[in-house]
Protein backbone atom coordinates (compact mmCIF):
# COMPACT_ATOMS: atom_id res chain seq x y z
CA UNK A 1 0.00 0.00 0.00
CA UNK A 2 2.70 2.91 1.08
CA UNK A 3 5.60 1.89 -1.78
CA UNK A 4 3.61 3.92 -4.60
CA UNK A 5 2.95 6.46 -2.87
CA UNK A 6 4.65 10.14 -2.78
CA UNK A 7 7.01 10.63 0.81
CA UNK A 8 7.69 13.56 2.44
CA UNK A 9 10.41 14.03 4.78
CA UNK A 10 9.80 16.40 7.91
CA UNK A 11 10.99 19.63 7.52
CA UNK A 12 12.35 19.52 11.55
CA UNK A 13 14.42 16.55 10.06
CA UNK A 14 18.03 17.85 9.50
CA UNK A 15 19.77 14.78 8.03
CA UNK A 16 21.36 13.78 11.00
CA UNK A 17 21.57 9.96 11.82
CA UNK A 18 21.22 10.85 15.83
CA UNK A 19 17.76 12.55 14.93
CA UNK A 20 14.10 11.09 14.90
CA UNK A 21 12.43 11.81 10.91
CA UNK A 22 9.47 11.17 10.01
CA UNK A 23 7.61 10.89 6.42
CA UNK A 24 4.44 11.73 5.39
CA UNK A 25 2.51 10.83 2.39
CA UNK A 26 -0.88 12.87 1.92
CA UNK A 27 -3.19 11.43 -0.39
CA UNK A 28 -6.90 10.46 0.02
CA UNK A 29 -5.82 9.82 3.51
CA UNK A 30 -2.68 10.42 5.73
CA UNK A 31 0.44 7.95 6.55
CA UNK A 32 3.35 8.48 8.43
CA UNK A 33 6.04 6.26 8.81
CA UNK A 34 9.92 5.83 10.47
CA UNK A 35 12.16 7.69 7.62
CA UNK A 36 15.16 4.99 8.62
CA UNK A 37 12.60 2.26 8.56
CA UNK A 38 10.80 2.75 5.45
CA UNK A 39 9.48 -1.14 5.26
CA UNK A 40 8.31 -0.50 9.08
CA UNK A 41 4.44 -0.05 10.53
CA UNK A 42 2.79 3.03 9.31
CA UNK A 43 0.03 5.21 10.90
CA UNK A 44 -3.21 6.23 9.22
CA UNK A 45 -5.01 9.16 9.59
CA UNK A 46 -8.17 9.91 8.26
CA UNK A 47 -8.61 13.70 6.59
CA UNK A 48 -10.32 15.11 9.42
CA UNK A 49 -8.47 13.23 12.00
CA UNK A 50 -5.14 14.24 10.36
CA UNK A 51 -6.06 18.23 10.44
CA UNK A 52 -7.18 17.63 13.92
CA UNK A 53 -4.31 16.40 14.70
CA UNK A 54 -2.01 19.53 13.29
CA UNK A 55 -4.50 21.97 14.52
CA UNK A 56 -3.89 21.05 18.04
CA UNK A 57 0.29 21.43 17.25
Amino acid sequence: MSAERAWRKSSYSNGGTAQSCVEVSLTEDALVRDTKNASGDVLAFSTPAWRALLKSL
